[in-house]
């Protein structure tokens, strides 16, 4: 039956999201290591469910570049260098650039503050902010992870171009990855961690654009600074 099928199709590509969701959490809470290799039947057994959906997740994570496919082996968890951390900060500051450039250009996303949904939105992604900066002053690695990605999600979602928000996450999420990996080695990272976000949002409520500038360059200078001491040892 027609209804059937689409029903399933619908399950299907639910569970393929959910799989590619779960995974994703491991890989940045660090524990799915750099080079870790796992086959689609050991995920579907992991999960209790069928190997399509899996198979289907894993080729997602593939594309976003948090796993290699190992040719008629499985699937690694992709080990990021130095240089391609490097790569994704400036990547992101040509990026969040853009976003200043628009705004001095008068891009319309924050231009009605006034406006309640508007007002309501830049409210949650304060909230989030402040919930990055207390995960970063604790040293809680995972919490920060999460609470830092929608920050970013849902403040580039303001500027009302959901390409860019899209490209952003999903670069953030590869640098977040990459980070991971090395902000595991060590055993207190109070102190270590950026957290700048809620002067940020200020930053950019008030149209100071140098401000804004000024504190994402900190940030960026910041990140690679960290990794490239912790990749040395």
């Amino acid at each position: 039956m027609p209804g059937s099928s689409g029903t399933g199709a619908v399950t299907r590509s639910t569970l393929r999201q959910q799989i590619a969701d779960a995974l994703r959490d491991e890989v940045l809470a660090g524990r799915l290591q750099p080079g870790r290799a796992f086959t689609v039947k050991e995920i579907a057994d992991q999960y209790g469910v069928s190997a399509t959906p899996v198979r289907e997740a894993l080729v997602d994570l593939s594309a976003q570049g948090l796993l290699e496919a190992d040719q008629h082996r499985g699937f690694r968890v992709h080990a990021y260098s130095v240089a391609d951390h490097r790569g994704m900060v400036e990547a992101r500051s040509l990026v969040t650039d853009g976003m200043f450039l628009a705004l001095e250009d008068g891009h319309p996303g924050l231009e009605h503050l006034d406006d309640p949904r508007t007002a309501a939105a830049v409210a949650g992604v304060r909230r989030r902010g402040e919930e990055a900066q207390r995960a970063a002053s604790a040293g809680d690695l995972t919490v920060l992870v999460g609470y830092d990605l929608r920050f970013w999600r849902e403040l580039s979602a303001l500027f009302g171009n959901p390409y860019l928000a899209d490209f952003l996450h999903r670069l953030r999420v590869q640098s977040w990855v990459c980070t991971v990996q090395h902000l595991r080695r060590p055993t207190d990272l109070r102190g270590h961690l950026w957290a700048g976000h809620t002067e940020l949002v200020d930053a950019l409520m008030a149209k100071d654009i140098p401000a804004a500038r000024s504190i994402l360059t900190a940030y960026h200078a910041h990140s690679a600074e960290l990794v490239e001491r912790l990749a040395a040892g």
